[in-house]
């Protein structure tokens, strides 16, 4: 599946790959986000939903995309460094 950080879990995804049921499953208490240019798909915990710095990030998705996302799920509009960084911190919290 990738490289984890501890409370974060990333998979790859390309636009032309198909999912299997294994690959499109989200573990309970997480959330599938696509961030970055290539659209990596990452697997969040749902408690960074509550928090300031990840609220800021949904904001930005919801003046970009509205509600309608292109990759199905939530997509962040962000460099995926910038991400990782915002991740990091709230794992740390």
């Amino acid at each position: 599946m990738g490289f984890r950080l501890p409370g974060i879990r990333r998979s790859s995804f390309s636009g032309s790959q198909t999912f299997s049921c294994k690959d499109a499953e989200v573990p309970k208490g997480y959330l599938a986000v696509y961030v970055g240019e290539k659209m990596k798909r990452f697997l969040i915990p749902v408690l960074f939903l509550n928090e300031p710095l990840f609220q800021e990030l949904l904001r930005q998705a919801e003046e970009k995309f509205g509600f309608c996302h292109p990759m199905g799920g939530l997509t962040i509009p962000c460099e995926e460094a910038v991400f990782l960084s915002i991740a990091s911190r709230l794992n740390q919290q």
